[in-house]
């Protein structure tokens, strides 16, 4: 998310991004193929998305999602490689997501204090870039996810702050969110 004033500092970040990524050795590169490389048809192909929804996915500003193709021990001295250039790298669901460092914890702490200040954050999540996220809310929900990378347990579970849905996917985002305003609803509003 782009909020306004924010459109210069985005197009310097990407194409510094890019610039970090791009230096490094063929041999760690190669193996990382992100958005960038792949163009709206090639993010189009890779996510499933519709052309219209992966041209506008592939116009990024802040990060660059991708998928590593390569052996683990190059994908450590990638991530070594692009740590020094100040380049964070972070595995999601499906994608291995760099960035400057911001993730999604900062941005979800940074919504809530420009939309409702105070408010009782929930964050929904189902990969270990995530996680981040999840503890930073007043409560993190763990959607359950048999295909992707799990989360270990969190110390927020041992408190109730962090919960696991029980259902994968949409069905499990549901049964959470469903289940929050249960707790969250005045018990007049539930009658």
């Amino acid at each position: 998310m782009i909020w306004a004033g924010e459109d210069a500092q985005a197009e310097a970040r990407h194409p510094a991004l890019m610039a970090v990524l791009n230096a490094l050795p063929p041999a760690l590169r190669a193996p990382f193929e992100g958005f960038t490389d792949w163009g709206p048809e090639g993010v189009a192909r890779e996510t499933g998305l519709p052309r219209a929804q992966a041209a506008l996915a592939a116009r990024r500003a802040f990060s660059e999602p991708g998928l590593w193709r390569g052996d683990a021990a190059t994908r450590a001295a990638f991530i070594e490689a692009l740590a020094e250039g100040g380049v964070t790298a972070r595995q999601g669901g499906r994608f291995l997501t760099l960035s400057f460092g911001a993730d999604k914890a900062d941005r979800v702490r940074e919504v809530a204090d420009r939309i409702a200040p105070g408010a009782h954050v929930m964050a929904l999540g189902d990969a270990p870039n995530d996680i981040g996220m999840l503890e930073a809310a007043d409560t993190g929900i763990i959607i359950a996810n048999p295909q992707g990378a799990q989360i270990d347990t969190l110390a927020g579970e041992s408190t109730g702050r962090i919960r696991r849905s029980t259902r994968p996917g949409p069905e499990g985002w549901n049964e959470a969110v469903l289940d929050m305003i249960d707790t969250l609803a005045p018990a007049k509003l539930r009658d």
